[in-house]
């Protein structure tokens, strides 16, 4: 339940939706207006592709989705359990998404797509990490399901129900989260093309730290 988790929940969140924003406005921009960080418009291209029959395309497009996949499957190889607990290897995981955005950054400037798919793979991995660590609650690599859920919400609340404001106010902070990510991304992009992934990498790599800090603090 929202109402269980610790409230700094909120603020790890935000840092999440921005890193996933920021990825994903520099994939929109520079994969060929490709989205990483999400999958529905990826599975729908390779939909309208298996037509033409065009083999790199669908190549392209498949690999992402699976990149996606291996990037989730990496957090539940990692996380055990659907609830947030103090010693789980959440900054094993942020530490290797940090990793797989600054390797990605790396083949994308020296003009590799295969880093197209590393850049999906820590997408998948952090939406991962976030369902797991709330419970199935919070995913912070779109924000679809959080509209869908503010709108049954509000719906609700014009019915007479009581508003639950902590989750209310989680879904909003993962909102202004990616969009502000987004803005970030643009802004970097247009002044350090691929190498603008660097900064969702390193923020991956602070609160990986953090977390090992604060961690270290209680055991």
């Amino acid at each position: 339940m929202i109402s269980q988790l610790p409230k700094w929940v909120e603020f790890g969140a935000f840092f999440l939706a921005l890193i996933a924003g920021c990825v994903n406005a520099i994939g929109l921009l520079g994969f060929e207006h490709q989205s990483v960080s999400h999958l529905s418009g990826t599975a729908t291209l390779l939909g309208t592709e298996l037509p033409s029959f065009s083999l790199q395309k669908v190549f392209h497009l498949l690999g992402i989705l699976l990149s996606f996949l291996s990037g989730a499957c990496l957090a539940g190889f990692l996380l055990h359990g659907s609830t947030l607990k103090l010693g789980r290897h959440y900054d094993t995981a942020l530490l290797i998404e940090s990793i797989l955005l600054f390797l990605s950054a790396w083949l994308l400037v020296s003009g590799s797509f295969y880093g197209h798919f590393l850049a999906s793979a820590a997408c998948g991995l952090q939406n991962a990490l976030a369902t797991t660590y709330s419970g199935a609650i919070v995913r912070t690599t779109h924000v679809t399901g959080i509209f869908t859920d503010l709108g049954i919400m509000l719906g609700s609340k014009f019915r007479g129900q009581a508003l639950d404001k902590r989750k209310a106010k989680l879904f909003l902070f993962i909102v202004v989260g990616f969009i502000l990510g987004g803005t970030a991304g643009a802004l970097l992009y247009a002044q350090l093309s691929f190498q603008a992934l660097y900064f969702p990498a390193g923020i991956c790599l602070i609160m990986a730290a953090i977390y090992r800090v604060y961690v270290q603090g209680y055991i």
